[in-house]
């Protein structure tokens, strides 16, 4: 076996910013000011004007979809419709509510919901939609809003895998009625642990979503609402602090990086590359193919053989995880998703790849097409 790389090189991403972060969190150590802080506060302003809307730190990308959940009063004999192929966190933080999710198809082309299976999804109790940004492409926001005009079902934007990015200019986390990010540490702007932001241009919901991370408590000690403990700590605030001054450039890299991909790719019968939209700014926090000739797995193995790493974001649609299974919505009844669970690859879209390495993944996928 060749020597191997990682699929997501942290170190190496690390390395050139020690210093700063190191500085940061001494900064932090010698304030005092531990959990929220000067710190956060600072986060917060910095993220406002990138975000669209007024930008609100949280304990983590999951608590952030349930505080925006809980800010709209979604709960028991509710329903809110999301995508079937996402990570398992949107789904568990609507069941957190006390609601029901209701799951949707999404694009083969996209990975996103799209207005025809939104529509699809309602029921007479859907009190929310959430609209998955995944991989860092936005969802078509103004298609799903075109659905639900008049039906006062307000939408969530899981914005998770794609902080910066835009749709039609506007950016991610701006176009709900909230928004939710992650800054587990694998993402575009990731910490050095878990951490997560809450984003809305209503200064109502903004105002709730503060008092529900600490325990709904305004002032402290005055609880008007039961809210949850779920406060940004100032060590990963300093943290983001020094790397989003970086953000740009590693998006640049990886959007280099998926050209590359995409031109090599386009002339392939037996994988599609992503599609992304034409009003779409992605930040490509995952590069995720469609195997759609001979065996996915099959490549997997081979490119694991040559020390490539991949990974497959995701084995099984939500709708047909067991702890679901009482929602009823079985085998068959998505299957767009069920079919994408078969068949996408991610392949490494790191900024920290090489020439080299990027050379390697091409090269074994090329390598692997029928005759």
């Amino acid at each position: 076996m060749t020597d191997s790389f990682p699929f997501l090189n942290l170190l190496k991403q690390y390395e050139p910013l020690r210093r700063e972060i190191l500085d940061a969190i001494d900064r932090v150590l010698a304030s005092g000011q531990w959990i929220l802080g000067s710190e956060v506060k600072a986060l917060e302003e910095e993220l406002t004007p990138l975000c669209g809307a007024e930008a609100i730190g949280c304990a983590s990308g999951t608590d952030a979809i349930y505080l925006a959940l809980h800010a709209l009063d979604i709960g028991p004999g509710d329903d809110v419709v999301i995508p079937t192929f996402t990570f398992f966190a949107t789904a568990g933080a609507v069941v957190r509510t006390g609601a029901r999710p209701v799951f949707a198809d999404v694009s083969p082309d996209t990975y996103n919901m799209t207005a025809e299976t939104l529509e699809a999804a309602l029921t007479p109790q859907t009190k929310a939609v959430i609209a998955v940004h995944l991989f860092g492409q936005c969802a078509p926001m103004d298609e799903l809003e075109a659905v639900l005009d008049g039906r006062d079902i307000p939408i969530i934007e899981d914005a998770a895998q794609s902080m910066g990015a835009r749709w039609n200019d506007a950016p991610a986390g701006s176009m709900g009625r909230l928004g939710a990010f992650s800054f587990y540490p694998t993402k575009n702007l990731g910490g050095c642990g878990d951490g997560g932001l809450v984003t809305t241009q209503n200064a109502d919901l903004a105002k709730r979503v503060r008092q529900l991370r600490v325990h709904g408590a305004y002032p402290k000690y005055f609880h008007h609402q039961i809210g949850t403990n779920s406060r940004l700590d100032g060590i990963q605030a300093a943290i983001l602090r020094a790397k989003l001054r970086y953000l740009d450039k590693w998006v640049a890299r990886r959007q280099e990086i998926a050209r590359t991909y995409n031109e090599t790719f386009s002339g392939m019968n037996s994988i599609q590359a992503p599609v992304i939209d034409s009003r779409a700014h992605c930040v490509w926090n995952q590069y995720t193919i469609r195997v759609i000739e001979g065996s996915r797995d099959e490549l997997r193995a081979s490119m694991s053989d040559r020390g490539i790493p991949t990974g497959i974001y995701y084995p099984l649609s939500l709708h047909l995880q067991p702890c679901f299974e009482y929602l009823g919505q079985g085998q068959g009844t998505l299957p767009v998703s069920e079919r994408l669970t078969e068949q996408v690859l991610s392949l490494p879209v790191d900024p920290e790849m090489t020439p080299e390495m990027q050379g390697r993944v091409i090269e074994a996928i090329q390598s692997k097409q029928p005759a």
